[in-house]
């Protein structure tokens, strides 16, 4: 019960938080710089269900990864630290590829900050790191 609580619990607490995040920003936010930009592509957006299962996914892994950062580094580093791994990585994969919309990032990047510093704090809040004597 004592992992659920200190482990389980956090990650999927985070891990709400990122989706819930990440769909209002996508969905209701920035989804016309998304479309827009594909279109100017010639592509189609991908918005199947699929593709919001695999950003579940992500959100978990996001999740993960940040309680693995939080367990080492203190709050500020593991927020700056997971905002890198799992935005700025991100951002030049997309960008490289040429589907980043480069408008996006004026939205984007200060939402995504926002969301990487609460889910850190969700996962230090509910998960304390124990300091060693």
């Amino acid at each position: 019960m004592k992992f659920f609580k200190t482990t389980i619990l956090p990650i999927l607490a985070a891990t709400i938080w990122i989706s819930v995040s990440e769909f209002i920003r996508n969905e209701y936010l920035v989804k016309s710089y998304w479309t827009g930009h594909y279109e100017s592509l010639g592509l189609v957006f991908p918005s199947e269900p699929i593709n919001g299962a695999i950003w579940g996914l992500w959100s978990l892994l996001f999740a993960i990864a940040i309680f693995i950062i939080s367990r080492k580094f203190t709050f500020v580093q593991t927020a700056l630290l997971s905002w890198f791994t799992g935005f700025a990585l991100m951002w030049v994969v997309i960008g490289n590829m040429g589907v980043l919309p480069g408008g996006l990032l004026l939205f984007a990047l200060p939402l995504s900050l926002l969301e990487a510093f609460v889910a850190s704090l969700i996962i230090i809040k509910l998960s304390p790191v124990k300091k060693s004597a």
